[in-house]
């Protein structure tokens, strides 16, 4: 457990919990050929309307460059330089020095130490890091970083405390137990990376106090049933109420258990078992 209690010389530092971060490298800076200028919209589109509601503020931050692309670095040996903090995602993230001089982030997986060589190929040995196709990983191991499509790159099991598992193989695909207890079917010859992505004490953190979703550029959520119903769909009413139907989005779409997945032909296909 690496979480970080405070003595409560205020209220809120009281509930407050953070990462030690006692496993990334100290005063190690960003690979500066990696990082990329974040342009921040505050949930506008580009007529200025607000599209995804509750954003804005936030600390300025830099993203990573992250390479999910693993299969385009094939049989060249990587050495892990450093381990480090990505403002942009809740895992954290390796530099590797590739043999032909390269120099690429990936998601760092947990237990993966400063030091370690690891390599992307169609078959390797099992071993936390290394990248190989689906074909290739035995059953039940953890993975991480899983391509749907053979050399998109990675789009699955991606933060901190994930991986997916495979539970069987069968002809050109293998069953995949996705962390959304989702079973799928994906092609044998995608890649996927061995380990469960780092940082898994994650969802133990506690925010705390308000002004830290702030910096995240989280801005304050007002509740339906607190509006006038000129505003939303659950407002209004004599006192407090409970809105007096099912909870609904302020353009009366359900916002609570209904599925709201789109019947998408070609991907129901390939969906063994849905989460519950």
């Amino acid at each position: 457990m690496s979480i970080k209690k405070y003595k409560p010389i205020t209220p809120t530092q009281r509930y407050y919990t953070s990462d030690k971060f006692d496993n990334i490298s100290k005063d190690v800076k960003p690979e500066k050929s990696l990082l990329k200028i974040k342009k921040r919209t505050a949930g506008r589109n580009n007529q200025g309307r607000i599209t995804s509601r509750h954003r804005g503020g936030g600390h300025k931050k830099f993203y990573r460059l992250i390479h999910h692309k693993r299969h385009e670095k094939k049989g060249v040996p990587a050495i892990v330089k450093s381990i480090q903090y990505d403002p942009n995602r809740t895992g954290y993230i390796a530099l590797l020095y590739y043999k032909d001089g390269d120099k690429r982030y990936i998601i760092a997986p947990d237990k993966l130490k400063v030091g370690d060589t690891i390599i992307a190929d169609d078959k390797v040995e099992i071993k936390t890091g290394n990248a190989c196709q689906l074909k290739n990983i035995p059953l039940g191991m953890a993975i991480h970083n899983v391509e749907l499509t053979p050399k998109k790159g990675g789009q699955l099991a991606k933060s901190a405390g994930n991986f997916a598992a495979i539970n069987a193989k069968e002809g050109n695909y293998v069953n995949l137990r996705l962390p959304s207890g989702v079973i799928q079917k994906v092609r044998k010859e995608c890649y996927a990376t061995i380990g469960t992505v780092s940082n898994v004490d994650h969802d133990k953190y506690t925010i705390g106090k308000a002004g830290r979703s702030r910096w995240k550029g989280k801005r304050p959520h007002t509740r339906g049933v607190a509006m006038n119903p000129v505003d939303h769909p659950m407002g209004g009413g004599e006192g407090k109420s409970t809105g007096g139907r099912h909870p609904v989005s302020p353009w009366g779409k359900p916002a609570k258990g209904k599925k709201t997945r789109k019947k998408k032909k070609y991907s129901n296909n390939y969906i063994l078992k849905y989460r519950k």
